[in-house]
């Protein structure tokens, strides 16, 4: 599996929470999130990012699929994938450029990452109700 990663890795530039931050917040990256639904209830959602489970995950952002989601605008999006450590998010951003979605790139160390540089979470709404 390690190998495996490694090579999917070398055919594109991944990135680091805070750029993808930048990027998301300047309108120039799509943030998806494909944790399953028991994760981002535990540990909350980020803001902004577009939530779509790993097995609809190429059929949502197929920009000429019959079901793709309104953000999947072309190919020449700029699409920033992350799970939860990113690793699953590595085979999906190389799914996506099979695509064609050659600017499809994942997030290093995932949402866990993300949390762990201080960026922006938010609580899911069942949670966010519960505590009020």
């Amino acid at each position: 599996m390690d190998a495996l990663l490694a090579r999917v890795r070398r055919g594109y530039q991944r990135i680091k929470p805070r750029e993808a931050y930048r990027a998301a917040e300047a309108g120039e990256a799509l943030l998806v999130d494909i944790r399953y639904a028991a994760l981002r209830e535990r540990d909350g959602l980020i803001p902004g990012a577009l939530v779509i489970e790993r097995n609809e995950l190429e059929w949502r952002l197929d920009p000429r699929g019959s079901h793709r989601v309104p953000e999947a605008t072309g190919h020449d999006l700029r699409i920033v994938v992350l799970c939860n450590e990113g690793y699953a998010s590595s085979l999906a951003a190389e799914s996506l450029h099979r695509l064609g979605l050659r600017r499809a790139t994942d997030l290093t160390g995932g949402f866990q990452a993300w949390r762990a540089a201080g960026l922006p979470v938010r609580r899911p709404p069942a949670q966010a109700s519960e505590s009020q």
